[in-house]
């Protein structure tokens, strides 16, 4: 699975990251990560906030930082 985080790179967005990437391991899922910083990038993808997180180029999170358990709950219900 690839994650992609959308976001300035600021302390959100690197909790976000940590979150997701621990959402995944607890599920035992191998994952990449890509991280957007690029303003014009953010917009074209669509994303209106940020930190987003998208999986599989499906944005799942916007403008929030999730707990491991709920994005683990995400990425389980998407499987």
């Amino acid at each position: 699975m690839k994650f992609t985080i959308y976001g300035s790179g600021c302390a959100k967005c690197k909790q976000l990251t940590a979150n997701a990437e621990s959402a995944a391991q607890a599920l035992g899922k191998t994952y990449e990560v890509e991280k957007v910083t690029d303003t014009n990038a953010i917009i074209d993808a669509g994303i209106m906030r940020t930190p987003a997180l998208a999986v599989d180029g499906d944005i799942i999170i916007e403008g929030k930082v999730l707990n491991p358990d709920t994005i683990r709950e995400l990425l389980d219900d998407g499987s």
